[in-house]
């Protein structure tokens, strides 16, 4: 069982190795959300994720005999390098075991520390499985991601940092993968400051912590194409559950589009990049699913910020159409001289900026003598939205929200409709 003393321990080995992260207290968020939010920026570590601190305890405590013939991992891409940088640091040859469909970020950066890489497998387990026989094969040290009490232990100093930097916490919301992260915390916590929940959040898309907890047992659950690929972990760790069982308060979901808002807000307001794992605490709190938070202080953990910029576009597009500032209309107008003129002059006129348009002449729906006009529109939100339709609809354009959406989005739906599509000419 992890123990406070064990946790202690690792904070001293970490000394110097690992940085101690801010945890910033966020205006805007905390305005918006109605609670103090203060976020711990683990992003900002050297390898732009907590993970190296449970790879710099583990790797510390080897002797020379375990060192000499290195280290084996598995990892979705942070666990990776984590291990890589403290691997090279130490002098230890590391081996890495990561997913086909790893991000190309996470791939290069842990073989520009020196690990050899290896893909195989679709998801992390398959991975894991992979890294299980290489280790088999070949022997050394294998440095699993999070069931591992010095991995735990590693991870819970970011707790003992909470507790200083932060004294006034109420609650802390911590993503979850497998359950390594949130128990280093929840014990460092709990221990010292019983009066503080601790709050896991997972993506629906796999929501293993939640099953295994329901369950009362480590159980494998589907997985979903996610986001936040750093967490999409089907089968949490047999330790990692016991201790979530008995210090972790609730463990909650949030959706992808959720999760894409709060990485949208991150990087607008607070100037900082979460990838989808490292922002899904966040979206925990913007869930609204733990609504007893309200006027309290709330630690998050912004976990990593390792995200592939091919992605970066994509989960903005998305985050900016859940939030309302995107959106796809499709419009009804006479087909008629003047009417597509008149269309894009209310559009201008209510200050919507046209990103694409399609014009469509013959289609299912569309009567002799009308045109359909779908429109990709940058907004300023739902309000602004709705007097837009208002707007049209008024001047007698059909107006319908487009089911389909920037990155697989589910965007509201409403249609207007004036009883008589016509456009002037």
């Amino acid at each position: 069982m992890l123990r406070l003393v064990d946790i202690e321990a690792a904070q001293e080995r970490l000394r110097g190795a690992v940085i101690v992260s801010p945890c910033a207290h966020s205006r805007v968020l905390s305005e918006r959300l109605g609670c103090e939010v203060h976020l711990k920026l683990e992003n900002l570590q050297l390898t732009g994720s907590f993970k190296e601190r449970g790879a710099c305890n583990k790797l510390a405590q080897l002797t020379s005999e375990q060192r000499a013939p290195g280290v084996l991992c598995a990892s979705a891409g942070n666990h990776a390098q984590g291990v890589a940088f403290h691997a090279r640091r130490l002098g230890i040859k590391a081996t890495v075991v990561m997913p086909l469909a790893t991000p190309l970020v996470k791939i290069s950066a842990t073989s520009a520390l020196g690990a050899e890489v290896l893909l195989h497998g679709s998801n992390y387990d398959e991975a894991f499985g992979e890294a299980l026989r290489l280790h088999g094969e070949r022997g050394g040290t294998f440095v699993h991601g999070f069931d591992d009490l010095d991995i735990m232990a590693g991870q819970g100093t970011i707790g003992l940092e909470l507790l200083l930097q932060a004294p006034q916490l109420d609650a802390v919301l911590v993503p979850v993968g497998g359950g390594g992260l949130i128990s280093g915390i929840a014990v460092a916590l709990k221990e010292r400051a019983p009066h503080i929940r601790v709050y896991g959040v997972q993506t629906t898309a796999v929501p293993s912590m939640v099953a295994a907890r329901a369950a009362g047992a480590v159980v494998e659950v589907d997985s979903r194409r996610t986001i936040a690929d750093g967490i999409a972990v089907r089968r949490v760790g047999e330790r990692c559950l016991e201790l979530c069982q008995r210090y972790v308060d609730d463990v909650i979901t949030v959706d992808e589009e959720t999760i894409a808002e709060a990485v949208l807000l991150l990087l607008e307001r607070e100037k900082t990049l979460a990838e989808g794992a490292g922002a899904t605490a966040l979206a925990g709190l913007l869930s609204g699913k733990l609504p007893d938070l309200a006027q309290r202080h709330v630690g998050v953990i912004v976990s990593g910020g390792n995200i592939d910029v091919n992605l970066i576009a994509r989960v903005i597009d998305r985050g900016l159409w859940r939030a309302g500032r995107l959106l796809r209309l499709r419009c009804t107008i006479n087909d008629v001289p003047g009417a597509l003129s008149q269309l894009l002059g209310i559009i201008a006129h209510k200050q919507a900026n046209v990103l694409e348009i399609e014009h469509e002449r013959v289609g299912e729906g569309l009567e002799l003598g009308q045109t359909a006009v779908e429109l990709l529109l940058e907004s300023r939100g739902f309000d602004h939205i709705e007097e837009l339709e208002a707007t049209l609809a008024e001047a007698g354009v059909v107006t319908e929200r487009a089911d389909h959406a920037p990155a697989g989005a589910s965007p509201r739906r409403s249609q207007r409709s004036p009883g008589a599509a016509s456009g002037s000419g």
